[in-house]
């Protein structure tokens, strides 16, 4: 593994070492601590480890406007990236692209990256980052070129009788036997499913208006920002508590 410490990177470039398991719960954005560094601010959403991965973390980092140019860096674990304001100027995988909120970026061990902010507004973006209990023998240089992203304006919406969906991905990565990501739009009033269980742990993240999240029978209110996270086989379900449609991304994991 490499690690870089320069500015903002130094965040992306250590790997965690957690012990504690993650319970359900709402991880509340306006509730969680802030680091504050030259250049970038850290919100620490949730740490720890979960059934399948013995690392597990999401924070939230607001990276100021105009930062300069960072080095390339190279992970070995896998990276989620979450746009929630701003643009964020993606290089992996020997591609480059400017991607705005909703987009996804999924960085995969072995691929030097690079995340920037060049433009002259805040961008604030969610990582997750993890590390499967079964690591794979890892051949870093023969799985080069895997991460992909997907541009949130080029992810059609289908509509539904209760709102609608956009699918972004469902496919197996290195550290996982399957990644499922959606982004579900909610009428009013209305509550995606009955409460259920699945054997892949869940994790929510409220983009629009305001929900409500049952786990295990137990109401939670839920925010924009703020992260749902649904160990596995954890009874679960939400309802839209706001006047308009919500949204929301939900991606499932084992």
């Amino acid at each position: 593994m490499k690690t870089i410490a320069i500015g903002w990177l130094l965040f992306l470039a250590v790997t965690p070492v957690f012990s504690q398991r993650i319970p359900s719960n709402v991880y509340r954005w306006h509730q969680a601590p802030v680091s504050k560094h030259a250049g970038y601010e850290d919100r620490t959403l949730l740490e720890g480890t979960t059934r399948d991965f013995n690392n597990f973390s999401v924070h939230a980092l607001t990276v100021f406007p105009n930062q300069p140019a960072q080095p390339l860096q190279q992970l070995d674990e896998e990276l989620l990236i979450i746009v929630k304001e701003g643009e964020i100027s993606v290089t992996a995988a020997g591609k480059h692209k400017t991607l705005g909120p909703g987009s996804v970026v999924l960085i995969m061990p072995g691929d030097a990256y690079r995340l920037e902010n060049k433009s002259a507004k805040p961008l604030t973006y969610y990582v997750m980052r993890y590390t499967s209990n079964e690591v794979p023998d890892l051949d870093l240089y023969q799985m080069a070129g895997e991460s992909f992203w997907i541009d949130w304006k080029e992810v059609p919406f289908q509509a539904h009788d209760k709102g609608g969906i956009r699918r972004m991905f469902d496919r197996a990565t290195v550290m996982t036997r399957r990644f499922e990501m959606h982004v579900t739009t909610l009428n009013a009033g209305l509550w995606s499913h009955p409460p259920h269980t699945h054997r892949a742990a869940e994790i929510l993240l409220l983009m629009e208006n305001k929900a409500q999240e049952s786990i295990d029978g137990v109401l939670h209110p839920a925010e924009v920002g703020d992260i749902i996270f649904l160990e596995a086989n954890v009874p679960h379900a939400i309802q839209n508590t706001g006047q308009g449609s919500c949204t929301y991304f939900a991606f499932q994991f084992e």
